[in-house]
């Protein structure tokens, strides 16, 4: 009955709020009333709450101390001006909140609703308090209202990836202290990895004696030719010590700690520490590069043995019930050439090296539930079969996560389409070197994690959502904070508040609160990435017409622009396109130029006014420019594929059909396709087109894909080498890749095709 009175509260308040702009609170409560005036914090205020709260009211005190060099004094509850009640009335998580000209009371069921009070009231205090000692003030206001709130997911959770970049201990613990800020409540710690192993284990000293350092570190792209390395050695790890410093530490900001141990794949810093782990007991070194290796744990007793040794050691440091195995990319190889591993499928009568995996985390699970705790791992360890009690990371997109589900599996959604900050975040060429792909603020926040495809009983085994930061191409704190923040700000609204339900009115607030945010991530010191001025572009078609859209998320803006080079315009509407055109234009306010130059380049073609079909929709992670991105006019990033104008297809084959609305002359017909196998995209080995000339023959003509540098991006194809003609229809035949070869990154998968426009001469 609670939950619906607080939906009907925040219909009632939720104008009041995105009308404020003085109340700019993310994530966004589930409903918030604003009343007229404000009460008083200064020294003589004082503070109440029982053993229970001490988290939350010690973080106050604290908070206060850092920031104004004062901190509460304690008084009883009939006394205290702000005080803390236990409310069993209060869902899990949640708090209520009554700030008066007199009082602030803070009602909660548990110790973590009252610590996100706490940070709620934090946000509504001014941001110069996050700087430490950095104002002499000793009063601050804070609005009087009423907010109800609690989570819309259990699991609210931010990774960091520290095996292939490290990050000292007082680094992950403000990595930590932001999280809290956001109401987020786990942090995913990952360990080991190929590149590094970042964890002290006594019984096994080699792990951070060899394990933790690597001979030196890739220069520049993965898919860089030549690849280059820049002969440093290079490593880390923390003791048990700093381990157990850092989950104390969390525990004052209410973030539980899963710990990530990677098996049986992502495992050569390990090896290399003990060779015997490995299939062929083999010296082999620390990866010095990215990806997916071939040496694997083998699944021997005495491999057993040892994770089973390194798990009794990693439990008891964190108190969380969660220890996460990993379980993805475990290439197969050394395993197929394995007699040991062909007898254990033999004997354990398993169908194959996929169910010869599901054997492996079986025993692992069994392990660790023995000790009280379960299992996470990434989806792959649905292949084969899934372990009875373990949770599942959907990552590879959404499916894994709904066959989990509908087996009654708790699941946490982490797709790469829109939860993996090591993407791209702006398409503009200065960006620093990320992984690949793109994934910009505005998608981010337009995550619903529950699938449609889910019933109700099915969609509460959905937990929650969390993003991951893997740091190949992060070598820095700096980058880190760059890459997670803004994203991050719309991972913990979607996690908290809940998917948006009407994006075109809920994504411009959210902006708005976005803007008046930045200045708290100032004041905390946080580099962030700052994309609020920039522009976005858009082909819109109207009555055979082609126009031209503009548009900045920040309100009260302006949008200067000009088109091939003519007079600078304020732009009012819509820029009708009749020709090739270049577009250039910027932000403005009270003429002061904000933000970066925009330009974009359109193509105008004789398929831009036509009808296009697909016989099968883009992934739904490379889907966001939809069919028309093919016909629009304009090209996508020569670097990322993961914009809006590339259209990505996991492992289909492929029909596009145009409709140019009658006959026309055509001399060409060019696309293009990307090719990077690093990260499993290939062009396809062939394709055909197909048309009816004006006297109604059909007209065929098939190409064959020669891609002579195997990691060129740009795979250009000209489809009609003959004279011109008259026609109607076009039908494209893209026949998929196929399955990658073993030996490659990805092996056993199907390969992704990316085309771009498909210009029509």
């Amino acid at each position: 009955m609670r939950n619906i009175l607080a939906v009907i509260l925040t219909l009632y308040c939720i104008n009041v709020f995105s009308q404020n702009t003085e109340v700019e609170l993310i994530p966004k409560p589930q409903s918030i009333e604003l009343k007229t005036g404000t009460f008083t914090i200064d020294k003589k205020t004082t503070i109440y709450f029982e053993s229970e709260f001490e988290i939350a009211g010690n973080f106050l005190n604290d908070f206060l101390q850092n920031g104004a060099g004062f901190s509460l004094k304690k008084a009883s509850e009939k006394k205290a001006d702000i005080i803390f009640k236990n409310d069993a009335s209060q869902p899990s998580e949640g708090y209520f909140l009554d700030i008066s000209d007199s009082k602030i009371v803070i009602k909660a069921s548990d110790a973590s609703g009252a610590f996100y009070a706490v940070q709620t009231l934090r946000q509504l205090l001014p941001p110069q308090l996050e700087a430490k000692d950095s104002t002499k003030e000793q009063s601050f206001t804070v609005p009087q209202l009423m907010i109800t709130d609690f989570p819309k997911f259990q699991y609210r959770g931010m990774h960091l990836d520290v095996s292939r970049h490290f990050f000292d201990k007082e680094f992950v613990k403000k990595y930590i202290a932001n999280l809290a800020l956001l109401k987020m409540n786990r942090f995913h710690w990952h360990l080991t990895d190929d590149q590094g192993w970042r964890i002290e284990i006594k019984k096994y000293p080699e792990l951070t004696k060899k394990g933790a350092f690597r001979e030196e570190t890739l220069i520049g792209h993965y898919e860089d030719k030549p690849q280059l390395y820049d002969g440093k050695r290079y490593g880390g790890f923390y003791t048990q010590e700093e381990i157990k410093e850092v989950v104390a530490f969390a525990a004052t900001q209410n973030i539980t700690i899963i710990p990530e141990i990677e098996m049986p794949g992502h495992a050569q810093a390990a090896i290399h520490s003990y060779p015997e782990l490995g299939c062929t007991g083999e010296q082999i070194p620390v990866a010095t590069t990215w990806g997916v290796f071939e040496d694997i744990f083998c699944p021997k007793e005495e491999t057993f043995t040892f994770l089973e040794n390194v798990l009794s050691e990693v439990m008891p440091l964190f108190p969380g019930e969660y220890i996460h195995i990993g379980g993805d990319e475990a290439l197969k190889l050394r395993w197929k050439n394995c007699a040991h591993c062909q007898q254990l499928i033999q004997d354990k009568n398993l169908v194959d090296e996929h169910g010869l995996q599901s054997y492996f985390i079986h025993r692992i699970e069994e392990f660790v539930n023995s000790k009280g705790k379960k299992i996470i791992g990434w989806d792959e360890i649905l292949e084969g079969g899934l372990a009875p009690n373990a949770t599942v990371m959907s990552w590879r997109g959404l499916q894994g996560g709904i066959d989990a589900a509908k087996q009654n599996h708790d699941v946490i959604m982490t797709p790469v389409s829109h939860c993996y900050f090591d993407y791209y975040q702006s398409e503009n060429l200065d960006e620093p070197t990320a992984i690949g792909g793109f994934l910009p603020l505005k998608k981010v926040y337009s995550f619903n994690p529950i699938p449609a495809e889910l019933n109700q009983e099915q969609a509460k085994h959905i937990l929650g959502a969390q993003g991951n930061l893997w740091t190949e191409y992060i070598p820095t704190e700096k980058q880190v904070e760059y890459m997670v923040f803004p994203r991050i700000l719309a991972m913990s609204e979607v996690d908290w508040s809940g998917p948006s339900k009407n994006f075109e009115k809920d994504y411009p607030d959210f902006f708005s609160r976005v803007e008046g945010f930045m200045k708290r991530l100032d004041a905390l010191d946080i580099n962030y990435a700052n994309y609020l001025y920039e522009i976005e572009g858009e082909i819109l078609k109207e009555n055979g017409q082609v126009f031209y859209e503009l548009s900045t998320p920040t309100k009260g803006k302006q949008i200067h622009y000009s088109i091939n080079n003519s007079e600078i315009q304020v732009y009012s509407k819509p820029i009708l396109i009749e020709k090739d055109s270049k577009i250039t234009a910027n932000v403005f306010k009270e003429d002061e130029k904000l933000g970066r130059d925009f330009s974009e380049e359109i193509k105008y073609h004789k398929g831009i006014t036509a009808e296009i079909s697909i016989n099968i929709p883009p992934n739904p992670a490379y889907a966001a420019g939809g069919k028309e991105a093919l016909i629009n006019g304009i090209s996508g990033s020569n670097k990322r594929y993961g914009d809006k104008e590339w259209l990505g297809f996991w492992g289909d084959d492929l029909e596009i059909t145009i409709d140019l609305g009658k006959d026309t002359e055509i001399h060409s017909l060019e696309t293009r396709f990307f090719n990077s196998p690093g990260v499993w995209i290939y062009s396809p080995k062939e394709l055909s087109v197909s048309c009816k000339n004006s006297e109604g023959k059909e007209i065929t003509y098939s190409k064959e894909i020669l891609v002579e540098d195997s990691n060129k991006i740009d795979v250009i194809v000209d489809l009609l080498e003959t004279k011109s003609f008259k026609t109607r229809f076009i039908k494209l035949k893209i026949p998929n890749y196929g399955m990658i070869p073993d030996g490659l990154q990805g092996a056993g998968h199907k390969a992704w095709t990316f085309i771009d426009e498909i210009i029509i001469k």
